[in-house]
């Protein structure tokens, strides 16, 4: 295991004890080992993590900016999963109904439905409807 894991995985199990500062402050440190590692999956699914817990701390700017970074890493790497994108776009969409841009919302929960769909999530199918019927 690298130093990169070991740290995401500190902040993992942090994340689940509920200590979001020790969490953001080791998946931080984690994702910026992995940008000289150049594995940018990886880098992505750590950057998501971080934007989560950014998000759940109200910290909406830096949410933002590293939704927006692990979404476009996504987008351009053929090999990333439908569920991390998905997962990346609930994560993203949930940040921008709390900024009040439920267009934007709107159209990353629509993906993300689709996405669930196509690896058959239920869960992430179902909380997509949801949204987007509250949405409307």
């Amino acid at each position: 295991m690298d130093a990169a894991q070991e740290l995401i995985d500190t902040g993992y199990a942090a994340r689940r004890e509920g200590d979001l500062s020790h969490a953001l402050e080791v998946y931080t440190a984690g994702a910026e080992q992995l940008r000289t590692m150049e594995q940018p999956i990886r880098l992505a699914h750590a950057l998501r993590h971080v934007a989560d817990i950014q998000r759940e701390l109200g910290l909406r700017d830096e949410a933002e900016a590293n939704y927006a970074e692990a979404l476009a890493i996504y987008r351009g790497q053929p090999a990333a999963s439908k569920l991390d994108l998905a997962n990346t776009l609930r994560g993203y969409a949930l940040l921008m109904e709390s900024l009040g841009d439920t267009g934007n919302a709107r159209d990353m929960w629509s993906e993300a439905g689709e996405l669930y769909r196509a690896v058959e999530v239920q869960s992430g199918v179902d909380e997509a409807e949801r949204q987007l019927t509250l949405l409307r």
